[in-house]
């Protein structure tokens, strides 16, 4: 039996800090590194390799040419697959590796991290594996005459820029489709939260993967992921992050080689609780979750509570009830559900927006206080406000923390109308038990992924992505597999 505890384990971790470049670990070009600091203590986690355009150039140049050399899309189908489900198998063997990095560098609960996040990655990338060899190309029906073939082929080099919320799943996302469909990757993880894509690069080797096919550069987002974005190299940039960075980056697409360039950005997603919700206790505490759950730090966190005035009050006190159980604590403790914000400035960044809240009139009905106890850590309390109107900055702007805002409504089209009172549209959800409402209110949302009496469901075989400045393209699903080809045309004369 394992009488270890996860702060005994974290003690004993061992891991790699540098870049990884043509199948070899390697210290930036500049020798410059970066702090990661652990936001449950505060402390000095370790100092990372700091990549810019100098390691950018030796990383793209690798990619190219792996990708020239044919020496990955160039395999059997069947090859290519043997070799990323042995990935996702020393993945899977790694997840209590996986847990723990993901836990100190950016705050995550160790029951989250080990409970989705190793092996949401892990499976991931078996999805993927196994689609390598079962979509098919197609021939068009045309005259007796000819021979039409549509072929999908890889795009080339992909540059993939990944949160810090979600470092490993969010990696997987684009590294799954982008390896399974023959092109080479490069991934730039966030300069807060690196250190998982550095171990997924240490068992990208050891699966078999051949060097220049799979390249991690650690470092910032206006160096290095800004390099990536303008090398004219690089076929695809991949990003998930706020649609600031995104719209930059499809600039920079612009500015380059009119590159493929697929954003998944923020979000301010609705959450509706219509009078006639079946069981109202299951939605108050699905509720919270959605606000509470990874901190807040989610790009589909349900962060707009819209419920219908008949039985506002009731479900206020309903969520503030479920609310408690989601208190900040150590995210090394199994029961910790939740952690820290991430640094220093995010943690900043919400409470900021607490007393903004407060200061536009919202009335703060629950939490929203720092909370500091055996850490010098960044640890806020879960917040709940209520009478929030749509013109006030905590309903429209992404916070990304535990920040619930409450808004009424008295019918359901003014809920769908509050609903798309955004400039963003990645996940939207409906509470009811009427079907004809929950059909009418998923047609009208306008959102990439509507929940109906749940919140955040789904699994591989869904694409996610939004609508409006949420972003483009879909991560998941067969459809990822898509963004990463080019449709060829092919139209043979016969004799």
């Amino acid at each position: 039996m394992d009488t270890m505890t996860w702060h005994d384990k974290a003690e004993a971790l061992s891991f790699r800090t540098q870049a990884f470049i043509n199948g070899h670990f390697v210290d930036s070009a500049s020798g410059e590194t970066f702090e990661i600091i652990n936001p449950a203590t505060g402390h000095l986690l370790a100092h990372v390799a700091r990549c810019t355009d100098q390691d950018v150039e030796l990383a793209v140049r690798a990619a190219r040419q792996a990708f020239e050399n044919r020496v990955w899309c160039g395999l059997p189908p069947a090859e290519r697959k043997a070799i990323l489900l042995n990935y996702a198998k020393l993945i899977d063997e790694h997840k209590e590796e996986f847990a723990l990095l993901e836990s100190l560098d950016m705050g995550k609960p160790i029951s989250d991290a080990m409970g989705y996040d190793a092996p949401a990655t892990a499976r991931c990338v078996q999805w993927n594996a196994e689609a390598i060899d079962k979509v098919y190309d197609e021939v068009a029906p045309v005259t007796e005459g000819a021979l039409a073939l549509v072929t999908r082929e890889a795009l080339g080099v992909v540059a993939a820029i990944v949160p810090w919320n979600f470092p490993t799943v969010m990696a997987a996302w684009k590294i799954g489709p982008a390896l399974a469909t023959g092109n080479s990757v490069i991934v730039k993880p966030s300069e807060k939260s690196p250190l998982t894509a550095i171990l997924l690069a240490d068992l990208a080797k050891q699966a078999g993967i051949p060097a220049g096919v799979f390249q991690v550069l650690p470092g910032f987002g206006h160096e290095a992921g800004q390099a990536l974005a303008l090398h004219n190299d690089v076929d695809c940039i991949t990003f998930t992050g706020s649609t600031a960075v995104g719209k930059k980056l499809l600039s920079f697409a612009g500015e380059s080689n009119l590159k493929r360039a697929f954003m998944e950005c923020g979000g301010k997603s609705p959450h509706i609780v219509h009078h006639d919700v079946k069981d109202m206790e299951k939605a108050a505490a699905t509720a919270a979750s959605a606000i509470c759950y990874n901190q807040g730090e989610v790009c589909t966190a349900g962060s707009r509570l819209l419920v219908h005035s008949s039985i506002k009050d009731e479900f206020i006190e309903l969520v503030k009830k479920y609310m408690a159980n989601w208190q900040p604590a150590d995210p090394l403790e199994s029961d910790t559900r939740v952690g820290a914000i991430v640094d220093a400035t995010q943690y900043e960044r919400v409470l900021s927006y607490i007393n903004i809240g407060q200061s536009e009139g919202a009335t703060l009905a629950y939490g929203g206080k720092p909370v500091m106890g055996h850490t010098d850590g960044f640890f806020i309390q879960p917040a709940l406000f209520t009478d929030v109107t749509p013109d006030m900055s905590i309903y429209k702007e992404e916070i990304f923390g535990p920040v619930l805002c409450v808004t009424s409504f008295d019918s359901i089209d003014e809920a769908i109308q509050l609903a798309n009172d955004s400039e963003y549209g990645l996940a939207a959800g409906i509470w009811t038990s009427d079907m004809s409402t929950a059909i009418k209110c998923s047609r009208a949302l306008r959102a990439g992924t509507v929940f109906v009496n749940n919140w955040d469901g789904g699994d591989m075989t869904m694409p996610f992505g939004g609508y409006k400045q949420s972003g483009n393209g879909r991560d998941k699903s067969l459809h990822a597999l898509h963004k990463y080809t080019e449709v060829k045309s092919t139209w043979i004369e016969l004799d």
